[in-house]
């Protein structure tokens, strides 16, 4: 599990490398040993981190589909491939309810799609990964551990980041969580939620948490509680407690070190006093023999003692603070911040420093702070280019004298202030990197300059350049450092790329411009990596300081090196500063990375060299001294500024108690504070209103005169011809800023062009793979037919083209299914002809190609719509090949049978689709036609002036989609783009095609003729009648009266003609009129006629859409089942693969049942033989004594069972409390200690004050001796017994751990058994699909069965088939009863003779039983077989006797040899009972040299050999003596064996007894 993290806290890098996002994120930061992190999204809070072994970077990161594993690729130099687990807690820190992954007891239970099974076997997990699996929707995490401890009782308890505490038994690793008990009124201000460290105590543990407080949680019955224990001023990270518990080591954040002793009254005692963080600069106090200073960034200014480099005080800034620097000429310090502000610090109370003075002089961070080696002024460098200069004096307050402009990248200030001189020299060093060089610039400052500072700056506070000489200077490589000689002829550099260091000569006449630098000397530095050049304030030591750790001390002159000093490692980046004293005595250098400041002297430090220094040093300290101690004087009298610090004893308690970095609060102004440049530049910003108001209306009104006078012109402009008008560029005042604005608005035009274009080809891309995807692929493109008339559509069916594997494997299934048809045929035949049912002949092949289609109408009788389950065969496909629904058990069948059903949709698709083309056809001929007719309904409509619309069937965008993939002209609403020399060219040809057509239609006499006369044409048709027009005589104009006969004869004809027109027009108006009618009607017949067959298309697209997800349906419960099966076969594998892992580890649990078992074994009859030992010990005592009298032996068996008082050792109550961790009872040192307490009060009893009256002291010692040995075995018994039980718990723990095992084997045979029944369950039980006949049915009675779980299906022709065969036996079975009817009569007169026959045999067999019962002995059997029976009992008589005589005589032999070997163990035991005495009194003669000897080896002090080899020999006698006293009872025993034989032996004689 990836455990640990920090809220709110980011990686430690400006970017990751990697990215893989799901429902958590996780990327890595590109840095050395980079670290994972994983956040959740999109709240995008922090959830853990992962440490690897990775050193470089990672390049890849991917999550598994289930979430739980993460996948990383590392980059050179490892090219590693991991694989993490991941577990991630809830949001709200909650805990997931975890179920039995292997034996859930909890799944549901499908009667209908079968088994519910394991996520595991879904998953298709056999090996041991299934015990563990989870997929990503059951995704959970866990807690956060951060920290634990253990308990004597060999429990954890953990602390989580989320604020929960967790124990673990270290026996069953059962993880409990503990149940926070809050309190009515709880802490103020406070909320514990992220312990840092827990050390355990009695009753509970001590937690610390980010808020500086230590807690006491009481821990009892699964719950605790929190109490304060003890506040520190910062968050504790470790705490630990002594070996005796009565004191807490406590470490805080920063390093610095308490110890709280326990007691009645409590003391917490300051061991070690850290700082806050690394040191950001360093300087000695003028003059640097006692004190210097040190910053952190977090604004800790320290007073150091040299000599001891012990702490003398501290101040608090609350702001970051980035650079320091010690005044020369007084007792005080600068420091720089990154709000842009300078701290002035009084340190000439070393012990209470104070700030006298702020100035706030940017808003950018100040990066450099300089004094001059006088102390005259202050020179401050900003992020922003800007060097501004302050007067070091704090009698002027630390007057802001002005700044000055310099390249942004500032990189060192170096000065040069001689006692000779009145003015100072500053150079600072920039750097150009776009360039890739250096920059030096120059500037003189008098000493007065502080007097005279109106003059040397403007109204903006700016330095004039002419003022203060300055000059520019440039190298053509760049610098990490560089410095100005005391002589100010030449510059000392440090080269960033290459290892030299350079000196570069200064020109001797003044220049203007930038002036170019060459190298005048080159040396090689030694040092890799960049450096820094620092000069001494004396001028003749250069020292050098880089990455590599070392500070080389080199002569001014010669560059050469003549003392060098590792004071730092490479790996923590180097050394970041150095300062050296002004007498050159002491070096103070800080490290970069690692938080060390080093103190170095010189060893040896003589010569001239040293010389000149002090020489130099005391002239310079002559100059400041009266500087100094006029300063001095105002700092002791000057107060300290009000602001918001901490001194050491006083410690700002503001905390923020929920931010992980625990940093200090940094307090904000309420009123915003005004920059001192921004402050100067509005002055000067007023005083130049104020000054130039008057000639700014002045500008501003002749500016308005001038744009008037321009728009006039351009207006005029605007009227004059092309030729005389000017460009639009030309009335511009400013043409370079034109041009610069129309360069800029054609890059924009590019630039929006580009990425128009990357846009249009993104977009293009895209409808290329949607175009390849939907249409391109599609075999059968989709498309619709809409009806003419009503709101019908009728799509079709987009198929894709099948592929050769598909056709490939339809083709082996078609196959497999005719040669499966084929022998199904064939056992039909082989059946028939066995049984001798029909008669098989042969026939022609047509008969042979007859039978196979009736076999195949009988198939498709076998299997109707209702049981085939589809109505598929409607569109005539063949389902022959189709097995069974009720025959579909192997994977194989449903396999094959899912390939044919997508074959028989592929079927039906394409069935409906070639109907679907066939109408499309017809609408494009209806169509046609309906356009063929429209053209003469619209010349109809035409010659009648008729308003009519003309109807114009199209085909819409649904019923032609290809037309959607071309864009016409008229659907771009946007102008299209002409090109210049395009347009001139269509001018050109438009006016080339005018000209032509003018030409033709030039004055030709024939055309006027014609188009006078007839209209233009040279033929009057029929369709003209109802324009054509009689002209009027031309006398019509005038009165009747006036006309004449004969234009009276002109105007009858004339009316004539016009009836006669009119006539002709009335006709041919029918004519029209008729035939509009006529089309239009056969055109509504002929849609109406295709509307119809449209909607039977829609319907019969209904019903193929309804057999295709019939057969879909179909497919589903197939690959459902396949599914399922493999779920199944998966289970069982996994079940039987854990099976094989319990079953090993049921051996190696009996293996070590049975190895614990043996010892046990062994273990107790060392126990036994102790014990057995001990008791014989016991006995033994009188025997030992038995030679004195008898009341002294009474006494000495009493002082025998004495045993002395060990005095319990008392602990103090409050150290048995704090300490847990105390030797457990039982423990080898507790047993040894009682043993030696023992042993001691065993001594004071052995004493001669203890022994009785008138008793031997040499009986005495020998008694003293026998009770140690006593006691001593006592003590082995005691400490066998509790090893014995100690073993017994640990065989039973063993035991238990075996029959847990037993149980898992037993619990996995269950489940095997319950598997395979559910398996056959579910090969049995099928799921078919059945048609049903859609309507409604009532029933009057509604008794149905509701629950159909243990019903089967069965054909309706089976329960036929059995009623008839019921019917049949039912009517043989009435036959045969009318046939047992009749014989029923003479069964009862058979059994009525049975009966009587059975009487009379009973009545024989009684008659020979009573003959066979008569009393017959053996005696009598005998005498009457037996001829001679009297000579036969003589016989036996004389066998008798002699076997009698010659047992007693073996019996005789017998207790004569007995009584032999009786005499021979009596001597035996007399010679050994004189040899005893003999050795008694020898042993007493022994003991006496021995004690004697003892006396005398006491008294020399000594040990001597001779006592170890007198031991050697007790121990041999004793031995001798006790195998002595085991061959007496030993022979005791034999002969108590021997009397036993005996005694058996004569029981197997036979006892004769007179008859």
């Amino acid at each position: 599990m990836a455990q640990g993290r920090e809220r709110d806290e980011g990686p430690h890098s400006a970017g990751g490398s990697s990215l893989s996002v799901s429902e958590v994120v996780a990327f890595s930061d590109r840095k050395l040993k980079p670290v994972i992190y994983i956040y959740s999204f999109p709240g995008l809070t922090r959830r853990t981190k992962l440490k690897g072994n990775v050193l470089l970077d990672y390049t890849l990161l991917s999550f598994s589909y289930c979430g739980t594993y993460l996948a990383s690729y590392s980059s050179l130099p490892e090219f590693e491939l991991a694989l993490w687990l991941v577990k991630l807690p809830l949001e709200d820190g909650s805990f997931f309810n975890e179920t039995d992954v292997v034996f859930p007891q909890s799944l549901p239970k499908d009667l209908i799609y079968g088994p519910v099974l394991p996520l595991s076997a879904i998953a298709g997990l056999v090996g041991e990964e299934a015990e563990t699996f989870r997929p990503k929707d059951d995704l959970y995490p866990l807690l956060h551990p951060t920290m634990h401890c253990w308990t004597p009782t060999s429990d954890l308890y953990i602390g989580c980041e989320e604020g929960h505490l967790l124990v673990i038994n270290g026996d069953t690793l059962k993880v409990t969580v503990l149940n926070k008990i809050e309190e009515e009124s709880p802490l103020d201000r406070r909320n514990f939620i992220s312990p840092v460290t827990l050390v355990y105590q009695k009753e509970g543990v001590l937690a610390s948490g980010i808020d500086g407080f230590v807690y006491s949680f009481i821990i009892k019955d699964g719950s605790y509680m929190i109490e304060d224990f003890l506040e520190i001023e910062r968050p504790v990270e470790h705490m630990m407690f002594s070996p005796n518990y009565t004191m807490l080591l406590i470490q805080t954040d920063k390093g610095s070190v308490y110890i709280y002793t326990f007691g009645e009254k409590p003391i917490l005692n300051k061991v070690l006093d850290a700082c806050d963080g690394n040191f950001q600069a360093i300087d000695f106090i003028t003059p640097g023999t006692q004190h210097f200073m040190t910053l952190t960034h977090s604004g800790e200014v320290c007073v150091w003692w040299l000599e001891d480099c012990a702490c003398v005080s501290k101040i608090y800034l609350n702001t970051p603070a980035t650079v320091l620097a010690c005044c020369p000429s007084s007792s005080s310090a600068a420091v720089g911040t990154d709000s842009g502000s300078v701290y002035f610090i009084n340190v000439y109370n070393e012990e209470s420093p104070q700030v006298i003075h702020t100035v706030f002089l940017s808003e950018s961070s100040v990066q450099h702070v300089v004094y001059d080696q006088r102390g005259i002024f202050l020179l401050v460098g900003t992020s922003e280019g800007k060097v501004f200069v302050i007067n070091a004096n704090s009698s002027s307050s630390f007057q802001i004298i002005g700044f000055t402009e310099v390249a942004k990248d500032i990189v060192q200030i170096s000065t040069v202030s001689l006692l000779e001189t009145d003015i100072v020299e500053v150079m600072v060093l920039s750097s150009l990197p776009e360039a890739g060089r250096s920059r030096l610039e120059m500037f003189t400052m008098p000493t007065l300059l502080s007097q005279v500072s109106t003059t040397f700056t403007d109204e903006r506070g700016r330095l004039k350049d002419e003022l203060i000489h300055k000059y520019l200077f440039e190298l053509e490589h760049t610098l990490s450092s560089a410095v100005l000689d005391f002589e100010s002829k030449q510059i000392y550099g440090f080269c960033s790329q290459v290892p030299y260091i350079c000196s570069y000569l200064l020109p001797k006449e003044e220049h203007i411009g930038i002036y170019i630098l060459k190298p005048y000397q080159k040396v090689q530095s030694r040092q890799y990596g960049p450096g820094i050049l620092y000069l001494s304030s004396h001028g003749l030591l250069l020292i050098t300081i880089a990455k590599c750790g070392i500070l080389c001390i080199r002569d001014i002159y010669t560059l050469e090196t003549f003392a060098r000093c590792r004071s730092h490692s490479h790996q923590g980046h180097g050394i970041q500063s150095m300062r050296i004293s002004m007498d050159g005595q002491n070096i103070l250098v800080n490290g970069r990375d690692d938080g060390t400041l080093v103190y170095l002297k010189w060893k040896r430090f003589g010569g001239h060299l040293a010389n000149d220094i002090l020489y130099y040093y005391q002239k310079l300290l002559i100059f400041l001294s009266s500087t100094i101690d006029k300063e001095n004087v105002y700092l002791s009298r000057t107060p300290k500024v009000t602001i918001d610090l901490a001194s050491n004893s006083e410690y700002t308690k503001e905390k923020a108690s929920t931010d992980s970095s625990q940093n200090e609060l940094v307090l904000t102004d309420v009123k915003k504070e005004i920059p001192w440049i921004q402050r100067k530049s509005q002055e000067a910003i007023k005083k130049e209103v104020n000054l130039f108001s008057k000639k700014r209306k002045e500008i501003k009104k002749g500016i308005k005169a001038l744009s008037k006078t321009i728009l006039n012109m351009m207006e005029e402009n605007d009227k004059l011809e092309n030729i005389a008008k000017l460009d639009q560029q030309e009335f511009g005042l400013d043409l370079e800023a034109l041009e610069r604005l129309q360069d800029e608005s054609q890059e924009e035009v590019a630039k929006m062009k580009k990425d128009v274009e990357m846009h249009n080809l993104a977009k293009s891309y895209l409808a290329e793979l949607i175009k390849e995807e939907c249409w391109n692929s599609m075999a059968v493109k989709g498309r619709a037919l809409k009806c003419f008339h009503i709101p019908c559509v009728v799509e079709n069916f987009p198929m894709k083209a099948r592929t050769a594997e598909e056709l490939k494997e339809l083709e082996r299934v078609l196959q497999q299914k005719k040669i499966e048809a084929e022998c199904l045929k064939l056992r039909k035949e082989i059946v028939e002809a066995q049984s001798g049912v029909t008669l098989v002949k042969k026939r022609h092949e047509e008969d042979d190609e007859e039978e196979e289609e009736e076999d195949k109408k009988v198939q498709y009788s076998n299997l109707p719509n209702y049981l085939l389950g589809s109505l598929s065969t409607d569109f005539g496909v063949d389902t022959s090949f189709l097995s069974s629904q009720l025959e579909l058990h192997s994977r194989e069948e449903k396999i094959n049978q899912i390939i044919l059903l997508k074959d028989i949709i592929y079927k039906v698709k394409t069935a409906f689709n070639n109907e679907f083309d066939a109408a499309y056809k017809q609408k494009e001929f209806e169509i046609a036609r309906v356009k063929e007719r429209n053209v003469r309904i619209r010349e109809i409509i035409l010659d009648l002036e008729l308003e009519e619309a003309v109807w114009q069937p199209e085909f819409e965008d649904c019923e032609k989609p290809e037309r959607t993939l071309v864009v016409q002209d008229e659907e771009i609403t946007a102008n299209k783009h002409v090109k210049p020399w395009h347009k001139a060219k269509t001018e050109l040809i438009t006016n080339h095609e005018t000209e032509h057509w003018l030409l033709i239609q030039g004055t030709t006499t024939r055309l006027r003729a014609l188009m006078d006369m007839m209209g233009g044409v040279l033929e009057v048709k029929k369709e003209d009648i109802l324009r054509m027009v009689i002209p009027q005589p031309a006398f019509m104009a005038k009165p009747d009266a006036v006309w004449t006969e004969e234009e009276r004869k002109q105007f009858k004809d004339y009316e004539k003609k016009v009836k006669e027109l009119n006539e002709e027009r009335d006709k041919y108006r029918k004519s029209l009129e008729a035939e509009l009618k006529k089309l239009q009607n056969s055109i509504q017949e002929s849609t109406q006629a295709f509307d119809e067959h449209l909607k039977r298309l829609f319907e019969r697209r209904v019903k193929a859409e309804m057999v295709t997800n019939q057969e879909e349906l179909k497919i589903n419960n197939l690959a459902f089942s396949l599914l399922l099966d493999e779920e199944l076969s998966s289970r069982e594998k996994f079940l039987n693969n854990y099976l094989t892992r319990k079953q090993q580890e049921k051996s190696q649990t009996s293996e070590a049942v049975r190895k614990s078992r043996e010892d046990l074994d062994v273990y107790k009859e060392h126990h036994d033989n102790l014990l057995a030992e001990d008791k014989v010990m016991d006995r033994s005592f009188k025997k030992e004594f038995a030679e004195i009298p008898s009341h002294q032996v009474d006494i000495l068996y009493k002082l025998f069972k004495r045993r002395p008082r060990i005095p319990k050792q008392k602990m103090h109550s409050d150290t048995i409390r704090v300490v847990p961790f105390g030797e457990r009872p039982g423990s080898g040192k507790l047993n040894k200690d009682a043993f030696a307490q023992l042993m001691k009060a065993m001594d004071e009893l052995d004493s001669i004050s203890n022994m009785p009256e008138g008793l031997d002291p040499l009986v005495w010692n020998h008694f003293c001796m026998t009770r140690r040995a006593k006691v001593e075995n006592e003590q082995k018994v005691k400490q066998k017994a509790a090893g014995l039980l100690e073993m017994a718990a640990f065989l039973r723990k063993r035991v238990e751990e075996d029959e847990k095992v037993q149980q898992e084997i037993e619990r996995v045979f269950h489940e095997l058994i319950l598997l395979q029944d559910e398996k056959v369950r579910f090969q049995l039980n099928l799921t078919i699909q059945i048609l049903l006949k859609q309507g409604q049915v009532e029933l009057e009675n509604f008794q149905l069965v509701l629950e159909y779980a243990d019903a089967i299906l069965i054909n309706k022709n089976i329960i036929e088939d059995l009623n008839s065969v019921i019917r049949t036996q039912g009517q043989k079975k009435i036959a045969s009863m009318m046939e047992s009817k009749d014989v029923h009569k003479r069964i009862f007169q058979i059994e009525w003779e049975h009966k009587k026959m059975e009487m009379e045999r009973e009545d024989l067999n009684q008659k020979a039983w009573d003959i066979q019962m008569l009393f017959f002995s053996r005696d009598r059997q005998k005498f009457l077989n037996e001829p001679n029976y009297e000579a036969l009992i003589s016989i036996q008589i004389g066998i008798m006797e002699q076997t009698i005589a010659v047992l007693d005589k073996t019996h005789k032999k017998n207790v004569e040899n007995c009584k032999k070997l009786l005499k021979k163990l009596g001597k035996f035991s007399n010679q050994k009972d004189i040899a005893n005495y003999t050795l008694s009194c020898n042993l007493r003669e022994e003991l006496i040299a021995v004690s004697e000897r003892k006396d005398i080896c006491n008294a020399m002090g000594s040990k001597l050999t001779c006592e170890k080899i007198a031991e050697e020999r007790y121990e041999n006698m004793m031995q001798q003596q006790r195998l002595t006293n085991i061959s007496k009872q030993q022979a005791e025993q034999i002969s108590v064996l021997q009397a036993e034989v005996e005694r058996l032996r004569m029981k197997t004689f036979p006892a004769l007894v007179q008859m």
